[in-house]
């Protein structure tokens, strides 16, 4: 039997701490002010890069990325030279939030922890911190070589990332950028930018031969209301919206030998306002994994293929509302080491 990590009590309790906290898309504020005080009390420099609120978020709970570097003699990033590698993942969860859980008894290897986020990715988040606590403790990477970003709204169109990408990129090209970012700006490196960096995503440890593309929608359907008692005189939009899903569900809206087929995963529904009357007006919301490329246009035949099957439902009824979209993406995985290479479909 192998002897207990002495690492491991530090990595379950922040991965408790962690996984409590409720952080849906919209919610970070909470987890990023714990996230910045633990960093503090660790020996760590922590600044909050904060992005303009969602209707959704509380205007006197602000969402920010946390970015966090050793400390060392230097006073603020501007002080030392650019750190080699960023090392980074996300903190906010889809919903709902679920608890955390662990099986009663020793911890092993089979133990099962229950939780939103407890694998994607505040498992990720936990780890990171714990091994590059160990790794600086042993002497193994340099203060200054490393530093951490844990962003928001990656799970909703990734905000948090486009904005420090944003901002990174601006101070890179020498622009001053939005008056609104000026704060940010100031915390980041002057020279231009990292050697590498190592996202923390549930990946089975396999490397990924590329992933599927995405594109997000809301299909609408509409009908004429009437009394459910008189059907000849309306037009059930829940009715086409079903039709309508099925054949998306059950068509082949694009395929390749690589990525397999384009998926359809049906989110939410609406429609209707009572069981006797004919509803007026209903809706889908989707996400499709695309399996075509290039990644640039690869979902364009998709969205034609989605259309084509809407039309042959009803000529008339129905619109979409398109949301973020991209084609499939294959990934340079030819690299030298002892992996097994995979592919990620993300369903």
């Amino acid at each position: 039997m192998s002897a207990t990590p002495p690492y491991r009590a530090k990595l379950l309790a922040l991965h408790r701490d962690l996984v409590s906290i409720d952080s849906v898309t919209g919610r970070e504020n909470e987890v990023g002010e714990f996230l910045v005080a633990h960093l503090e009390k660790n020996g760590y420099q922590a600044s909050r890069q904060v992005l303009p609120n969602r209707s959704d978020t509380p205007a006197d709970r602000p969402r920010f990325n946390v970015l966090a570097w050793p400390k060392r003699k230097a006073t603020s990033l501007e002080d030392v030279a650019t750190p080699r590698l960023l090392v980074t993942a996300h903190i906010d969860t889809v919903p709902p939030h679920i608890p955390y859980s662990i099986d009663s008894g020793e911890v092993t290897v089979d133990t099962k922890i229950h939780g939103r986020g407890s694998s994607d990715t505040k498992g990720a988040v936990a780890a990171q911190i714990v091994a590059l606590d160990e790794l600086l403790a042993e002497g193994r990477v340099q203060p200054e070589d490393v530093m951490l970003l844990y962003v928001v709204g990656e799970e909703e169109g990734g905000d948090g990332m486009r904005h420090f990408s944003r901002v990174l990129n601006a101070r890179c090209n020498g622009d001053g950028g939005a008056a609104s970012d000026a704060a940010a700006l100031r915390r980041l490196p002057l020279a231009t930018g990292f050697d590498a960096a190592i996202f923390g995503e549930p990946t089975e440890g396999k490397l990924a031969r590329g992933h599927k593309g995405l594109i997000i929608c809301t299909v609408k359907a509409r009908g004429l209301a009437g009394h459910s008692g008189y059907p000849w005189l309306g037009k059930s939009a829940n009715e086409l919206m079903v039709r309508a899903l099925r054949g998306l569900l059950d068509g082949d809206l694009g395929s390749s030998e690589r990525f397999g087929r384009t998926t359809v995963n049906v989110g939410v529904m609406r429609g209707g306002v009572a069981g006797n009357v004919i509803p007026e007006a209903a809706e889908a919301s989707l996400v499709l994994r695309v399996a075509t490329g290039p990644q640039a246009d690869g979902h364009e035949q998709v969205k034609q293929r989605m259309l084509q099957v809407l039309r042959d439902v009803d000529a008339e009824a129905f619109t979409v509302e398109w949301g973020a979209s991209f084609g499939a993406v294959p990934c340079d995985y030819d690299v030298q080491g002892n992996v097994k290479p995979c592919l990620l479909f993300l369903e």
